[in-house]
């Protein structure tokens, strides 16, 4: 039995039975009892989906989707439309990611299974979050974190590059969402601006897992052209293998540029001409850029692979010494380092923690019927779409989704002279990710 099932009694619902995936809602009645017991909210809304002519009108049309109420489109890809959305029982945001399947060939399946496979074993402050997966006969649908904040390309379209303290804040948390993914083999191969989402309270989620591949380590050579081309690493334009990590760590060395210029780095007219610009490493970076900013661009943006910084050199770079994480994701004795940062679903929760997700769900009428059904990690089960999200209401009252801070102060030297300092607790630095 699959870690998503619930069993629910409905005193007055006897002719429907309502079903995804494996988790069952079936009906029961206790004929002693002198008066029914108040239904719970979730027997109402199963009797609702059978009975009620607007909700299963909503139902056919589009507006519902599983437990999902589905409100305006936020944003359009190539085989996909993301739709706002909320959890009719938890109440709480979701993004709907909508994939038509008679559009998808056996390349774009392959990506597919490959994105929900790699959103599975990815819990992280700074990555959106894969809560559930619905699949209708025509359209399947991953709902997703919603980040409503806006993405990093129309921030600065908007508003021009970034000051100096906010492209540290946010480069960090992308840094620390790449490094926690190298950690367990996985690789993006599609970051970009576009793909760097802003929560309300200006958290960082690093989205879009539509090129991610998993290796099995992380000197696995790969073939496959992914991503935009002006974020692309010289030796995609080669076309030759290439290891994984270094391509995501060029992408982050371009975002970087962006961010702290407002212009991209490798510019050109024609597609031939940019490919020429990127494999020669062709790019000037303005002068009134930070020292340390641009001795951290030009560590990154090497044509040759094996000179590129690597992540860890990345953490320990001058420019991201003040930048300090909340304390809250941090435990006191990591189990490992991919539970370094935050609990898990697939490590230990908190008992607390635990007990109040276990009250949650018994308030909202779901009842164990499995030792193990506190912590389900089916996708495809309603029961674990309501579970995460409650689980991730959780933990970001402990500060999970808190984006970091810039403490002290750096002096450039190039500017400064001799006189340079760091004004801080070195126990700050980013050493806290690793």
């Amino acid at each position: 039995m699959h870690g998503g099932q619930y069993q629910v009694a409905s005193p007055k619902l006897h002719h429907c039975h309502y079903s995804l995936t494996d988790s069952s809602f079936a009906d029961s009645e206790d004929e002693e009892a002198e008066a029914p017991p108040p239904r719970t909210p979730l027997q109402k809304l199963t009797t609702d989906m059978c009975k009620d002519r607007k909700t299963i009108k909503e139902l056919m049309i589009g507006r519902r989707v599983g437990f999902y109420k589905v409100r305006g489109e936020i944003g359009c890809g190539t085989f996909s439309r993301v739709k706002m959305a909320f959890h009719a029982l938890a109440k709480d945001k979701v993004a709907l990611k909508v994939l038509d399947k008679t559009r998808l060939d056996a390349q774009a399946q392959r990506l597919l299974s490959k994105e929900i496979s790699s959103m599975e074993l990815l819990q992280h402050p700074n990555v959106v979050r894969l809560y559930e997966v619905v699949e209708t006969p025509s359209r399947l649908y991953l709902v997703l974190e919603y980040a409503g904040g806006g993405d990093l390309h129309n921030k600065i379209c908007n508003e021009g590059k970034c000051i100096d303290n906010t492209s540290k804040i946010i480069l960090a948390q992308i840094l620390s969402a790449i490094k926690y993914m190298h950690d367990i083999n996985i690789i993006h191969r599609d970051l970009k601006a576009e793909n760097v989402l802003f929560t309300s309270s200006s958290c960082v989620k690093v989205a879009d897992f539509g090129f991610s591949t998993r290796v099995s380590n992380r000197t696995d050579a790969l073939d496959t052209f992914c991503g935009s081309p002006p974020y692309a690493a010289p030796e995609l334009f080669r076309d030759e293998s290439y290891l994984g990590p270094p391509v995501d760590v060029w992408a982050m060395g371009v975002l970087l540029f962006f961010m702290v210029t407002g212009t991209m780095p490798f510019r050109a007219e024609t597609m031939g001409k940019l490919r020429r610009c990127i494999i020669d490493g062709a790019y000037t970076i303005p002068p009134w850029v930070a020292g340390p900013c641009q001795k951290l661009i030009r560590g990154i943006l090497r044509p040759v692979p094996a000179d590129r910084y690597a992540v860890d050199q990345m953490m320990g770079c001058d420019w991201l010494l003040p930048v300090e994480f909340p304390w809250s994701l941090v435990r006191q004795k990591p189990v490992s380092s991919l539970q370094s940062l935050l609990g898990s679903e697939y490590g230990e929760l908190e008992e607390e923690e635990e007990e109040e997700i276990r009250s949650s769900l018994e308030e909202l009428g779901f009842t164990s019927v499995h030792p193990r059904i506190n912590r389900p990690t089916d996708s495809r089960s309603p029961v674990t779409g309501v579970y995460r999200i409650l689980l991730h209401r959780a933990q970001k009252r402990r500060g999970c989704d808190c984006p970091p801070v810039v403490r002290g102060m750096v002096r450039d030297p190039k500017r400064e002279g001799l006189g340079a300092y760091r004004g801080l607790r070195h126990t700050s630095k980013l050493c806290l990710l690793s």
